[in-house]
């Protein structure tokens, strides 16, 4: 690609994410300058499905059809423009959200941009699209409304695993995969191994968002914790509805975070093999797990998990601290390694 051409794609997509989010932008600073364009672009399209997924002022089987839509153009090389258009103009003028208006208005922008993509990184993509929408149509069609009073939960852990990955587990095997095209001091890495690794580190990504937004999505309808596991401790969906049976919720609770745990484990054994002078690589593999670490703390701590009112959220300070301390050190294993030793015995 001439280099006019590339730095005009680029400066694109640095305008798209600076107006979609500000805090992806920011941390988007500190991954290797050859894979930010493949990354802004998993990124957008995963918030455009995610953006038709929520729009809840089209019914479910309109918003399952644009899904299907949207899927349909990472399933061969052939745009259909026509059905872009349509999903532009839809739901694009539904959202309140300025940021998500302007991406759903700059979607053929980013098809455009993703056309430019050399055959091996346009595959990543397509893969990852299409793996990352099925986790949405399972909201979609496994969960039958949008409020408390519609509530449904997953039917077993494997449910839970299959979700897991499709939301989040997918971005493990497609960061690999980019990775180690991309950056020669990966090229020793078994692909194959490390995409099952990095999938073991998103599902402990998700695990942790389930955790500590369990209190909002059951308001949403949606109770991710399978039902056979609150069976184990004499509960209902519904009875998680109510706050103040959280203490006979503790020992589900605690299982699902020691899952996040070692899976997050993995995801920190997978940090450690990257190559210690792939210092922004490491680092932007070293702050999501620091953080999700932080939120499982304050998910054991909080005496307000079930309650829908109380956000749990890292402070920002503690975010900057995490940033602060790893950037300085150069992303140094024993530092960071010292740091997750510490907080893994406050969770688990």
């Amino acid at each position: 690609m001439p280099t006019d051409t590339h730095s005009h794609k680029h400066e694109l997509l640095r305008d798209l994410l600076k107006q979609v989010s500000r805090l992806f932008y920011t941390t988007l600073a500190v991954v290797p300058a050859d894979v930010r364009d493949q990354v802004s672009l998993g990124y957008l399209f995963a918030r455009a499905a995610d953006t038709i997924a929520d729009t809840e002022l089209i019914d479910r089987p309109r918003r399952l059809d644009y899904l299907n839509q949207l899927k349909g153009q990472f399933v061969s090389d052939q745009i259909v423009w026509g059905q872009v258009q349509d999903i532009q103009g839809v739901v694009g003028p539904l959202q309140q959200d300025s940021a998500e208006r302007v991406l759903l208005n700059r979607l053929g922008d980013c098809f455009r941009l993703f056309q430019n993509c050399s055959p091996d990184d346009r595959r990543r993509i397509q893969r990852l699209m299409t793996t990352l929408i099925q986790g949405m149509e399972m909201d979609l069609t496994v969960f039958p409304g949008a409020t408390a009073a519609e509530l449904g939960a997953l039917k077993t852990p494997d449910d839970l695993d299959r979700y897991t990955y499709y939301v989040a587990g997918c971005v493990g095997e497609f960061w690999t995969d980019l990775m180690c095209a991309h950056r020669p001091a990966l090229a020793a890495w078994n692909v194959r191994q490390m995409s099952e690794v990095g999938v073991r580190f998103g599902k402990g990504l998700q695990l942790t968002n389930i955790v500590k937004d369990v209190a909002h999505d059951l308001q949403r309808g949606r109770c991710y914790v399978p039902e056979p596991m609150l069976a184990e401790a004499g509960l209902a969906p519904r009875d998680l509805l109510d706050p103040r049976n959280l203490s006979r919720f503790r020992t589900v609770l605690s299982r699902l975070v020691r899952m996040a745990v070692e899976h997050l484990d993995q995801g920190w054994l997978y940090t450690m093999a990257i190559p210690r002078n792939e210092v922004r690589l490491r680092l932007s593999c070293m702050w999501p797990i620091l953080s999700a670490g932080e939120s499982l703390k304050l998910v054991m701590m909080s005496p307000d998990l079930l309650n829908p009112a109380v956000k749990v959220k890292i402070p920002r300070l503690t975010v900057y601290q995490i940033m602060a301390l790893t950037t300085g050190t150069f992303a140094c294993g024993y530092v960071g390694t010292a740091y997750w030793g510490r907080l893994r015995k406050q969770i688990v």
